[in-house]
């Protein structure tokens, strides 16, 4: 955390949730990126994935609509920035198509499937807000817990593939 008189750098503004999971690279790439499976995994109970939308590629638009208990439906739109095949996925909400800009940009998140040998990855998720404001109230939501249960579903989702 920086100090009053320094200058918050990018990684005071990054929440990081690392796991080793027992699927390939291309399974949680594929569950990532592939709408049918998106809405599998993508949102910790008791809301739901209602649907996804992806336009793979550098510039292509994405839509994850969440649809709470009570019916109430939260549409996060955003674009992709970087895709490397099972590699690395970039995308921001900097954008809500196209180059769009958003009204209000939150954060760019960076997946990352690195093969570590015998059917599994290091998954990492790293997620750049704007501000220091921006990462506190992610904390505040939930992050850990959310993405945490989300990465769970996830690496369930995968290994069943």
């Amino acid at each position: 955390m920086p100090t009053a008189d320094t200058t918050p750098t990018i990684a005071d503004r990054d929440l990081v949730l690392t796991r080793v999971v027992g699927a390939s690279p291309d399974k949680l790439f594929r569950c990532s990126t592939e709408p049918a499976l998106m809405v599998r995994w993508f949102t910790p109970p008791p809301w739901e994935t209602a649907r996804a939308e992806v336009d793979l590629r550098p510039g292509g638009a994405n839509l994850v609509v969440m649809r709470g208990p009570a019916g109430t439906e939260m549409p996060h739109r955003g674009v992709y920035l970087e895709v490397v095949r099972n590699r690395r996925l970039v995308f921001t909400d900097a954008y809500v198509s196209a180059w769009e800009p958003s009204d209000k940009p939150f954060m760019t998140a960076v997946l990352t499937f690195e093969d570590v040998g015998d059917g599994k990855t290091n998954y990492t998720a790293r997620v750049h807000h704007w501000t220091l404001a921006d990462k506190e109230a992610h904390e505040t939501m939930g992050f850990h817990a959310g993405w945490g249960i989300c990465t769970d579903q996830l690496a369930a989702l995968a290994a069943n593939l």
